[in-house]
């Protein structure tokens, strides 16, 4: 590896952090923290990572020569090998006299990576990392770094972050005032295309993120994890977005697939899984009620982002709703989100927060209406539940039901709570 690729590309990184304009993003970074940012491509991990230096900058705790940034996926150092990873602290301190402060972007394509990051830190250098891969959070990661890192994931724009960027600040009485109608009208464009970012920019937003969903399935799960059933791979990606409202069995997945007559085994369909839920492009719930070994077996799978997901569906209305419940309420609680399904049926349950929540549509078919309300109301005999909730898309009213109070409230009105 040349030093001077390497001094290049941290002197273009300076000179780029010290013009680009960013949308702010609420970061909460302890002051002697290190940090391992992880999570989908292009969610805005890199983005932060500028905004954090700019802010360092700006307060004067740091000049921009105090920066070393290096981004990984740079063609010109693709080929690094963790053994020649301390080049680019030799090649910094060969051209300035300061202790950096380390920003690594998208390491995880350097196999080894943590052993260098661990090594930062017994240093003392204050280190900031990112990545697109889950297996940055993975116990063996985790033994390398030894407590030494803080793990965050960064989602794609939620819609308040999303308004936001379309300047539009909401004060307690929004909904009463004329720009009720935009939080609407910019809903409709989030709720089909997704909070990625650099997508706002594009007119053609579909052929942006096929391209980037393009871009993680072949470089992040094919590549990086040899598969070679590609077919599959893919097949199986359109199945799990079909069946977004519904449990689905790993068994019942590989009958699917060997239906269309691929040979694949039930492990590898696990395994397959798995990949998809490293790259962040789909997380799983489990049903409360389950056993832990049928926990594992049959799940909810959701996609993090409506834009990749809706470019599988038709008619997607429905779908897309329970996803974009899903992402808010998975982002908030994580592991302690599941389904119910036991006597009766709910979406999503938090029993720590003790919070049931139901995902329609439309409550104007009586049907409809009555099976909503009755799964909360069979569900409060089995939990105690502080608060339940229907999101529709957009009607609103309380309705109380065998003393129980349940808050039906538009999405859209939800998602800026």
């Amino acid at each position: 590896m040349e030093k001077d690729i390497i001094k290049q590309i941290i002197l273009r990184q300076q000179e780029l952090i010290s013009r680009i304009t960013l949308l702010p993003r609420r970061l909460l970074i302890e002051e002697n923290g290190n940090y391992v940012f992880v999570g989908i491509r292009r969610a805005g991990k890199t983005y932060m990572l500028y905004q954090y230096i700019q802010q360092l900058v700006q307060e004067g705790k740091h000049s921009l020569e105090e920066v070393l940034f290096i981004n990984f996926e740079d063609e010109r150092i693709a080929d690094i090998k963790k053994e020649e990873l301390h080049l680019i602290v030799e090649c910094y301190r060969e051209m300035f006299s300061y202790d950096p402060i380390i920003f690594l972007d998208e390491i995880q394509n350097v196999d080894g990576w943590e052993h260098f990051a661990r090594r930062l830190a017994d240093e003392k250098f204050r280190v900031f990392i990112t990545g697109s891969n889950a297996h940055m959070l993975s116990r063996e990661i985790a033994s390398t770094l030894g407590g030494r890192y803080l793990m965050q994931e960064v989602f794609p724009f939620s819609f308040t972050e999303y308004l936001q960027y379309h300047q539009i600040t909401l004060n307690a009485h929004w909904h009463l005032a004329p720009v009720r109608a935009d939080v609407v009208r910019l809903f409709e464009d989030y709720f089909h295309n997704g909070g990625l970012p650099e997508s706002f920019g594009y007119t053609d937003k579909r052929s942006y993120l096929t391209s980037l969903y393009q871009k993680i399935l072949y470089s992040d799960i094919v590549m990086r994890n040899n598969v070679r059933n590609e077919q599959s791979l893919r097949l199986l990606v359109r199945k799990l977005a079909d069946s977004v409202l519904q449990p689905t069995a790993i068994k019942r997945l590989q009958n699917i697939l060997q239906g269309d007559g691929t040979k694949i085994s039930r492990e590898t369909v696990s395994t397959y899984l798995s990949y998809l839920h490293d790259a962040y492009l789909t997380f799983s719930l489990s049903n409360f009620n389950d056993s832990i070994p049928q926990r594992e077996g049959t799940k909810k799978t959701y996609f993090y982002d409506n834009g990749i997901l809706n470019l599988f569906l038709f008619q997607p209305e429905t779908k897309l709703l329970e996803n974009i419940v899903a992402i808010r309420l998975y982002k908030q609680y994580g592991e302690a989100l599941y389904y119910y399904n036991k006597q009766t049926e709910v979406d999503f349950i938090v029993p720590d927060a003790h919070l049931a929540v139901q995902v329609c549509y439309s409550l104007r078919d009586s049907q409809t209406r009555s099976r909503e309300v009755n799964a909360l109301v069979g569900l409060s005999r089995f939990m105690n539940m502080n608060t339940a909730l229907i999101i529709t898309k957009d009607q609103e009213e309380v309705i109380e039901q065998e003393g129980i109070n349940i808050k039906v409230i538009p999405v859209w009105k939800w998602l800026t709570d």
